[in-house]
């Protein structure tokens, strides 16, 4: 039999190398199981057959050669493949043009504590739960033509591409997804999770991972121009806090080019930017959903352009920590370059403590032309103090022209709220606003604006161990490079605008 099989092997892989078709040892044809692939009929119940067959002969790979399936709840099998030919397209079916509709949403008593998407995963055109050793393969396409952008609580309608519960040992790779709804992926409590060489340009989010351990998302080109592009989340869906962890997102860019455009490669950018700072999205997030928490997260190599900046963010009892970011490029940034929020919303179980936030590096970090109503923000709360950040080797260009008058606004402190930098509003510092930070280190960095701005490069109130070395401003005029309020143990070296300095405490002082 091994000889036998080897033989197989061998043929496989000579068919593959002469002629390019992907030819499977345990193969299963959607259309060898009734898939016309006309886009006209309904796909789903047959390709539903054929992943019920692979599974029954334990396990194996269904195959979508080039043709257009339309479809409604496609259901995962343990140890099944699919894999998308060139030119094969799974098309959400829109239950009001074709008979049909998609599973619907399971039950969830713990549904209070993160929004009607987040807390369920059936109701979806490819979903699995309670899974293991399964994949989704290209270079074909899923488009989500009939999936809802919105929560649906709707029989028979889906908002998300494909979702995962409690599933372990997946893949996803090299395939093309466009316009997928609420979510394009949605795992939650799924480990040993790689996403590799995806392309996505879809109307809400695109990747979202929730409660997951071991993922890794490498290679990956997605424009989300109304929500995020990579959210880890934390949520209580599951029943209980679920922390994310050892997760690594590397070789990506993010953009929030008008829907489509990527995908066409014009690139347009005509989508209006709100003027709090709202509309055009994309961007890499840790938040908002965080009950469990974040630890050991890896970002590095990663584009940012046309889109917001970098959040992390801690609101609901969840630790985050032991976070490095490197080698990141923001182009056209249009709210905050980098935002890190400790804050007491608590959409949690009565009783959750208040989460912490503590060592974070980031470096290795270029910004340019920035929106000129932010400087980065990090912000902890009254006595809950963010804690041991690092910011090495950046150079942030911010397009400026804010008045003086932006000097004397106070910052609302907005602890229980949703961690949305804009809704803290104008921010008096260009380069960064810093409140409520024990433990925060700034080497080789440098702030500039590019219109004369009127604001001080940093504002620190109520902090503690801040350190500036070898740190490079612009300044309008005699205006100051620091404003700080409530500082202990403030130092300064080789800054090129400022004195070497050894404050031990300050009440209040312009320098």
């Amino acid at each position: 039999m091994n000889q036998k099989r080897t033989i197989r092997v061998i043929i496989y892989t000579l068919i593959i190398f002469f002629t390019g078709i992907p030819i499977f040892a345990s193969s299963y044809n959607v259309k060898t199981y009734g898939a016309a692939g006309n886009g006209k009929i309904v796909d789903s119940p047959a390709i539903n057959k054929a992943i019920d067959a692979a599974a029954e002969a334990g396990g194996g790979t269904v195959y979508f050669p080039a043709g257009t399936y339309l479809c409604f709840s496609i259901r995962l099998k343990s140890h099944v493949g699919l894999y998308l030919d060139h030119g094969a397209v799974i098309v959400a079916a829109n239950p009001t043009d074709h008979e049909g509709e998609y599973d619907p949403a399971e039950p969830n008593q713990w549904n209070m504590y993160q929004d009607h998407g987040h807390s369920h995963w059936q109701n979806s055109l490819i979903w699995g739960e309670g899974l293991e050793d399964i994949s989704i393969a290209g270079p074909g396409k899923i488009y989500g033509k009939g999936l809802q952008r919105w929560d649906t609580e709707k029989t028979g309608e889906g908002n998300k591409a494909i979702a995962l519960k409690n599933c372990r040992n997946v893949t996803i790779s090299d395939i093309t997804m466009q316009t997928c709804g609420h979510f394009c992926i949605l795992p939650t409590g799924v480990d040993n999770f790689i996403i590799d060489n995806l392309r996505i340009d879809t109307n809400r989010d695109a990747i979202n991972i929730d409660c997951c351990k071991n993922v890794s998302i490498s290679n990956c080109v997605i424009n989300t121009p109304n929500d995020d592009a990579i959210v880890l989340k934390s949520s209580y869906a599951l029943g209980y806090p679920r922390i994310t962890e050892n997760v690594m997102i590397t070789n990506c860019l993010v953009s929030g080019y008008d829907e489509n455009t990527m995908l066409d490669g014009t690139f347009k950018k005509t989508q209006k930017q709100a003027p709090d700072g709202g509309g055009v999205t994309g961007r890499i997030k840790l938040g908002t959903e965080s009950n469990g928490g974040f630890k050991n997260i890896t970002i590095t190599n990663c584009t940012f352009d046309h889109c917001r900046g970098l959040a992390l963010e801690t609101v609901d009892g969840g630790i985050l920590e032991d976070i490095t970011i490197s080698n990141i490029t923001m182009h056209d940034i249009t709210n905050v370059p980098i935002f890190l929020r400790l804050g007491r919303r608590m959409r949690a179980p009565e009783g959750m403590a208040i989460g912490k936030m503590r060592r974070i590096i980031i470096s290795n970090l270029i910004v340019n032309n920035a929106n000129p109503e932010y400087g980065s923000l990090i912000v902890g709360i009254p006595d809950l103090f963010i804690e041991d950040v690092k910011l090495r080797n950046i150079l942030i260009l911010v397009k400026g022209c804010a008045p003086k008058e932006y000097m004397d606004i106070e910052v609302p402190e907005l602890e229980e709220d949703y961690p949305d930098p804009r809704f803290f509003g104008k921010i008096p510092a260009y380069g960064f606003f810093i409140r409520h930070v024990n433990g925060i280190e700034f080497n080789n960095v440098e702030v500039r604006f590019m219109e004369e701005d009127f604001r001080p490069a940093f504002v620190l109130d109520d902090v503690q161990n801040a350190h500036f070395n070898n740190v490079k401003t612009q300044n309008s005029q005699d205006y100051p490079t620091f404003l700080l309020k409530n500082v202990k143990d403030f130092k300064t070296s080789q800054c090129n605008s400022v004195p070497d300095v050894n404050f031990e405490s300050v009440e209040k002082k312009n320098f």
